[in-house]
């Protein structure tokens, strides 16, 4: 199937028309960014599911068919991680497949037996031995906080069967075309009017979740003189994690004021103990002296060390750095994307700081675009210009060359 129409132009319902269609136990299409997978999933509620939605998933979608579940309903079935170390660039948290034993069940193949295992993994009275290992459905781990934690379709269906009021467990399937090829936007708002689906996007999702609901919680804001500027500084909690991120927060602003603000992932190597192997501390201050400067702005400082991956793993980069390895491919060495960061719970900081459009202080033209997915309107992207040094030249070189960044453009 060819369609050239540009995916800017598709039509998207709303997610409340998805919220009714799922209520009344239809399948709506749900697609991710084109960033990320680009593709569609086939998705219904676990706990309206049937043998008939079954084979028109597997008939007319052609992907994979499973069922995302709560983390805490996975612990509940004791339904281990498939593999103990995921090297998935996406990270999607297969556990064991499973069968449900008797109740009618044989093979476990047939549209209804797979219906049957569906129902089980919903059911409270369902215990851990009610279910064989392996089977011929595959359960999906969702992250704690969904769409808002991880842009995935596994989060999402969880989302979604959450919020049209059934117990948080659903089911997806990637759309394929006939021809084999991933059904891209343009396909799948062919294949729903097709068949009468609903087709909404994990941008919309996001965007609706954040203006209903929040993953995060204010504990404290002080006066903080610092070197580069007088600030107040406000800790932030993250109750699905229990993470605390920060805002250095200058001035005050209008509603609709944009307002400078630089989004900054935590560096102990960098920020605290000065290390010339990143940029990392000269960034922070200079964005620093920028908001004081400008008199009004913020600077938040996210939970977020290197790149997302923590700690131990960035100082592991580094070892693999040491042996000749550039910082990507250190990443992939160990397992990560190049860039495992969300700005979900950043977005919801700035909009609880009362922003709604920014002067994003950024070389990164990801961040902007992870930024914008989370309902932010960015009037303007501001350079920072940090000098390389022997120690990080290379680094800002691969910064350049692979991840994108406007930088060393001498």
């Amino acid at each position: 199937m060819e369609n050239k129409q540009p995916a800017s132009s598709i039509h998207l319902d709303t997610i409340e028309e998805a919220l009714e269609a799922l209520k009344k136990g239809e399948v709506i299409i749900v697609v991710d960014d084109e960033n990320r997978e680009n593709e569609g999933d086939f998705i219904c509620t676990a706990e309206t599911i049937t043998p008939e939605i079954v084979n028109f998933m597997v008939k007319e979608a052609r992907g994979y068919l499973c069922v995302a579940l709560t983390e805490e309903r996975c612990d509940e079935l004791k339904l281990d991680m498939m593999v103990g170390q995921n090297t998935d660039p996406n990270k999607t948290a297969f556990t064991v497949t499973v069968d449900l034993l008797g109740h009618g069940n044989t093979t476990g193949i047939s549209a209804q037996d797979r219906a049957r295992t569906i129902k089980a993994l919903v059911n409270p009275q369902t215990k851990p031995e009610d279910l064989g290992r392996p089977g011929h459905i595959n359960p999906l781990k969702a992250r704690k906080g969904g769409v808002l934690r991880r842009t995935g379709h596994t989060e999402a269906t969880v989302d979604l069967a959450r919020l049209a009021g059934f117990q948080p467990a659903g089911v997806l399937i990637e759309v394929m075309n006939e021809d084999g090829t991933m059904a891209r936007l343009p396909e799948l708002r062919q294949i729903a009017d097709k068949f009468g689906l609903k087709l909404i996007s994990i941008e919309d999702l996001i965007a609706y979740r954040l203006q209903n609901e929040s993953l995060i919680r204010c504990e404290i804001g002080v006066e903080m003189p610092t070197t580069w500027g007088d600030f107040d500084l406000v800790a932030y909690r993250q109750v699905n994690t229990e993470e605390i991120h920060l805002a250095l927060v200058k001035g005050t602003w209008e509603e609709n004021e944009p307002i400078l603000v630089r989004v900054h992932s935590s560096c102990v190597t960098g920020d605290i103990f000065g290390s010339c192997r990143c940029d990392c501390g000269p960034q922070l201050h200079t964005a620093m002296k920028m908001v004081e400067e400008a008199g009004k702005g913020i600077v938040l400082y996210m939970n977020q060390e290197g790149r997302g991956i923590g700690l131990v793993n960035k100082l592991k980069a580094y070892k693999l750095q040491e042996q000749g390895l550039d910082t990507v491919q250190a990443n992939e060495a160990l397992g990560f994307k190049m860039d495992t960061r969300d700005y979900g719970i950043g977005a919801q900081i700035l909009r609880d700081l009362g922003v709604k459009k920014i002067k994003l202080i950024s070389n990164n033209p990801k961040k902007r675009a992870g930024l914008v997915g989370y309902g932010l309107e960015i009037v303007d992207t501001v350079p920072i210009e940090i000098t390389p040094n022997p120690h990080n030249q290379k680094y800002l070189e691969t910064k350049r060359d692979k991840m994108g960044h406007n930088i060393l453009k001498d």
